[in-house]
Parts: structure tokens; sequence; C-alpha cells
């Protein structure tokens, strides 16, 4: 690519670098295009991602140049090279952290900081500095102070953002209002010759008001020991298997998706993404849902990453405490339960694909499904040895007499749609396991279960077989049309992966809803399958994970190596995905990076390695693969 083409970058042209207590995206241009302070759910400090006009970035680029980059090994510290005729010049960027402590693997202590390094490694090269942050999602144009050559100081709207560097920085005025000032350098640098730059956020009314010199010595530290403590937290993860690489990644990935200080991990650390572009189906994704507690927990326990597992645990017990029936579909990242839906009219969205919105208005929705996910979380998590208190029983048991008593009802399903509620199939069917883990998580901790429990549980069952009369599970009760959530049916062990029934679910959803490469869509978007959005979507990555996972537990193994190979060349240069990929051309859509599509990655690799050496059972019979996956781990 050519640092000369100035287009906005595209979604899979991003990398993450993060501190575990937010994130930022650098585009293949050299520009943070996101970054949200304090936390990964504030508001923007730099969002160019969202609007190119007006959303402010922190650019670091050599003009005329030619870019490749990559991760550092076994880190989130990005390196991006630039080549001209001129020379070469290598920016490494990160968000510092302290030294990792291996008594506390989960517990990470940040700096509320970018730091890059520019480090001339041929010839003579230009660098461009440019620094322009907007603060409130580009709302508040900040006050520009530059108190000595080497210091500036942006103010506003409650926050500041103190810029240092070892070379000038000079102030430069936009001619503009709206624009503001910007902060920008051109550093000459030749071969052997080093610049640093970092960018500190603080609470406006605790910004700095001391001027300290340019700390070069100090930066080098910072940079040695963040490098330090990736690679040792990597260290931790005990993944074995094929595709190593692409899982300890996404193990990357993960960690930087969640806030160390509480132990969530969030969905992504973007809003408002595209499922397609230009179009409105846009989000924030910087929460916490419950059914994520399944997939979480399973890909953590594979990757042996149990100090994080039992942080995940505390979370969800935090989100939990109070009434069962409080219990809500998605939390924020300390367990916030007001997330109200808001549309930022003045950003002109990624590409033009409006409304930006922030919040998410699903959070108050019935969704069934989720009663199932925490019963299996807790399930799991004692299956792996782990406590599960007195209080924790009685909310889990709480929420299973919840289900007993809600299972008959419509919801908005695990999509979230915002039209009339359908009995969905997929949450009947993890009502019918919220009911089977219930029952064996009491005899498993030797309590009595309620005979209600598997009364109800067998009630969901024969519901679930009547609206598969047809000879496939249908996307809800009396309804003709796919969805992939049903490929979860036999994952939660409800029916072997080889039955006749989810045999022919496959083939229906391969049939409606798959594109090129076997990609699947999870439902379609018109007509009696619409969601009450207007537009459609691209694939979504999670549901072909999905059915790679069903395809390996049917003995189809070469099926679905097949398919996980393309979803494995799918990931961007530095092996990020998004959401969703147009099934045409590949292109990256949604939020990112996607935890569920990284969770979904390990899964499916750990899945298909075992079934490659003879580890999943044959016996035809119904198994759960998250409990099969575990079994395997404890067995080892």
């Amino acid at each position: 690519m050519s640092a000369a083409e100035r287009r906005p970058n595209a979604i899979a042209d991003y990398a993450l670098i993060g501190d575990c207590h937010t994130s930022a995206l650098v585009g293949r241009d050299g520009s943070i295009d996101w970054l949200c302070f304090p936390r990964p759910d504030s508001p923007a400090v730099f969002c160019h991602l969202l609007d190119d006009q007006h959303g402010g970035n922190f650019a670091v680029r050599v003009p005329e140049a030619s870019v490749t980059r990559h991760y550092l090994p076994g880190t989130n510290v990005l390196e991006t090279t630039w080549r001209s005729h001129e020379g070469e010049l290598a920016v490494v960027d990160c968000m510092p952290v302290a030294p990792f402590d291996p008594a506390r693997p989960a517990a990470v202590q940040g700096r509320r900081s970018v730091l890059r390094r520019l480090e001339c490694r041929a010839g003579r090269v230009t660098a461009q500095v440019r620094v322009t942050p907007r603060f409130e999602y580009g709302l508040v144009v900040p006050r520009l102070r530059t108190p000595s050559p080497h210091v500036a100081d942006f103010v506003g709207a409650g926050s500041s953002l103190r810029v240092r560097a070892t070379h000038p920085l000079e102030r430069r005025d936009a001619h503009t209002l709206r624009r503001g000032d910007v902060l920008a350098a051109d550093w000459q640098l030749g071969r052997g010759e080093t610049a640093w730059v970092e960018a500190t956020w603080a609470p406006a009314h605790l910004a700095p008001h001391d001027v300290p010199a340019p700390d070069a010595a100090g930066w080098r530290v910072l940079l040695d020991e963040t490098i330090g403590f990736w690679t040792s937290w990597l260290e931790g993860c005990r993944y074995d298997g094929e595709h190593a690489d692409a899982v300890l990644r996404s193990a990357l990935v993960l960690k930087a998706l969640t806030y160390a200080p509480t132990g969530a991990v969030l969905a992504a650390v973007t809003t408002s993404l595209p499922e397609a572009i230009g179009g409105a189906r846009n989000w924030d994704y910087r929460y916490v849902w419950i059914r994520d507690a399944t997939l979480t927990l399973t890909s953590l326990f594979i990757l042996g990453l149990s100090g994080e597992a039992r942080s995940f645990k505390e979370w969800l017990e935090r989100t939990g405490a109070g009434r069962p029936q409080d219990l809500q579909i998605m939390y924020g990242v300390e367990g916030e339960r007001m997330l109200p839906e808001i549309e930022l009219d003045h950003l002109a969205g990624h590409r033009e694909s409006r409304p930006v919105r922030v919040g998410n208005g699903a959070v108050k929705q019935l969704q069934l499904d989720s009663f199932g996910q925490l019963l299996e979380a807790g399930y799991l998590f004692a299956r792996a040895g782990q406590e599960i208190t007195d209080e924790n029983w009685r909310f889990l048991a709480g929420v299973a007499d919840i289900c007993c008593a809600q299972w008959r009802r419509a919801d908005q399903g695990i999509w979230e749609v915002r039209d009339e509620p359908r009995h969905f199939l997929h949450s009947k069917a993890n009502c019918w396991l919220a009911l089977h883990r219930a029952v064996q998580l009491a005899e498993l901790l030797g309590r009595p279960p309620e005979p209600h429990w598997a009364a109800e549980r067998d009630g969901v069952a024969a519901y679930l077989l009547d609206a598969a009369s047809g000879g496939w599970f249908p996307q809800a009760a009396g309804s003709s049309q796919a969805d992939a959530a049903c490929l979860l049916i036999p994952a939660l062990g409800f029916l072997p992966a080889a039955h006749p029934l989810v045999t022919a679910t496959v083939e229906r959803i391969c049939a409606e809803l798959s594109g090129r490469h076997g990609l699947i869509r999870r439902y379609l978007t018109s007509g009696g399958a619409g969601d009450g959005i207007q537009g459609g979507e691209g694939a979504f990555l999670l549901c072909s994970f999905w059915l790679v996972d069903v395809l390996t537990h049917a003995g189809r193994l070469e099926e679905a190596e097949e398919l996980l190979g393309h979803l494995l060349g799918l990931a961007n240069d530095v092996g990020l995905y998004a959401e969703e990929v147009d099934p045409e051309t590949g292109a990256h859509l949604g939020n990112v990076p996607q935890a569920f599509t990284h969770m979904a990655l390990v899964t499916s690799c750990a899945h298909l390695s075992a079934a490659r050496r003879g580890l999943l059972p044959t016996d035809g019979a119904p198994h759960d693969f998250a409990e099969l996956a575990l079994e395997r781990l404890l067995g080892r």
C-alpha cells in the first residue's frame, strides 16, 4: 500500500494494541484511529475510524512508502515497517504495562498511554507525526498548549492528553475552528537514529502541570517491560494441538479484550462498525454478554488460562449479585446494568455507515439462551475443580427456577432481533441445557435437585422434537426458515452430531445460508426470517466455526478441515478477525477484533485436533462439545 493513498482504512486494515484496561486500533497507514480512555466503553479520544474528517487520530507515516507489519513474537506489540526509495523506518507501537506477575497472571497494571518508537534502519527518511485528539467521540476540539518544544497538552471535556517526544513538536493552525489546531512534526531520521513519542491520558483535573524532559531511556525500559509482559504471559498458555500460531494469536487477542480490573471479557473493542458498508446494522459491542460465558470459559480452559477463567467467574458472580430474576443478557465491564443506546448524529460513520451508536438497546431484551449458558458455565467451572459457593448455588438454582417458569415464552433470541419475539429453537435448546445442567450440578455438589427441573427439562425436549417434525430444526417453532444457531443443538448435548435431524438441519442451513467456500450467514435478513432492521449483512464467522465443530463431531473430518483452513485464511495480515466477512470478497465487516470469532477459532482447532488423534467419542451418543473439551484437559 502506498502511503500517498489517503483513503480511509478498511476494517481489515486494523491491528490491535492494548493494556487490558483499554485498547487502540492502528491502521495499515500508521494511524491510530480508535482509542477510548480510561475504559474501553469510555468516550473515544481518537475516532477517525467513525469519521475520517472530524474523528481525530494519532498518525505516523512516511510519504510515498510501502508498508508491512507484524506483531513482535508472542506479544501484542506491533511493528510497522515503511520502505521508500530514500530509506526504511520501523515503528513499534504498544500500550505500556508493568512486568508480568506470575502470582497474579490475570492482573495487569497499565499506564493509560500509547508509546511509539520510530527507528530508521536504512538510508534517511522523513517521519511525519500528526496528533489530533477529538474528545467525546469527536464532538469536542480540545485546547492545545505547548509548554516546551518536546511537550504538548490537549485539554477539554474533562480529559487531558499529554504528548511528549524526544524530537521537537510543532503546533500548526488547521485554519478552521472545527478542525482545531494540529500537533505536528516532520522528523528527519538517518540510519541508526531513533525517536520516541508517547501520548498519556489523565482526567483534566489531574492533568500534570510540570514539564518533564523526554526520557528515551525510560521509554526503552517501558517497551522492554511490555514485551516481557506479553511473552511471559503467553508462556502460561498450554494449548496442545494443530494450528498453534493462529490459536496463540487468538489467545493474545482475548487477553487484550479482558478488562483486568474486573475480569470481564469484551465482545469487541469497537462500536458501530457496519455489518454491511453503508448500512444501518451498526452496534456497540464494548460490553459483556452472559451468553458468551460458556465459550469464554471453554476457550480459556483450553488455553490453560485458569487465572483468567477464575477472574471471569468472579465477574459473573458480581454482575449476578442480587435476585436471579434481575439477570440481564449483558453488562458493562464493571457490572453496569444501564447501557442506554444513543445515536451520535455528528459522526458520519465508518465509510458513511450510519447511524453511529453507543450503548446497546438490546440490554433489556428477553433472551432465554442466557439461562443455559450461565448454568453451563457454572457446571463446567465445577467440573474443572473450582469452587461453587453456597451463594453461587442459590443463584444458579434460582435461575433454573426462572427458566422453568419462562421457557414457554417467545423471546428475541441469540441474534437480538428488533421485531416481534418468536419461539426460537436455539433459545429453547438452551432452556433444556439450563435444566439439564441444574440437575447435574446439584448431583455433582451433593445437593438434591428440585423435582420440577427434570420434569420441565423433559417438556422442553419434547417441544424441540415436535418443532422438528418436518425432519430438521428450523429457526423457530412453526417456521420454515433456517437459522445457523441451530447448529448448536448437538453442541449442547441434546442430540448426537450424526443424528438424522442434525444432519438434515446442517444440509438445510448450508443450502439456504452458505455463500462461497461454505461461509455461513446467521439467517436470511429478509422475508419471514427478518429481524426488524433494514439491509443485509455478511457471513457471520462464528457460525462457520460452529459448522466446523458439527462436522468434526459427526466424523466428517475432511469437510471440517477444508472449512477450517478457509476460515484461517480469512484473518487479516496480523491474524485478527472481525465479526463477519463479505462471503464474495472476504472483506471484514462488523466490530473488530471480535472475541466470539477468536474464541471459536480456539475451540474449533482443539476439537479437530482431538478428532485427528482419535480422542472424540464414537459411541453415537449425545455429547456436550464444551464438556468433552474440558474432559480432555482434565485427563491431560
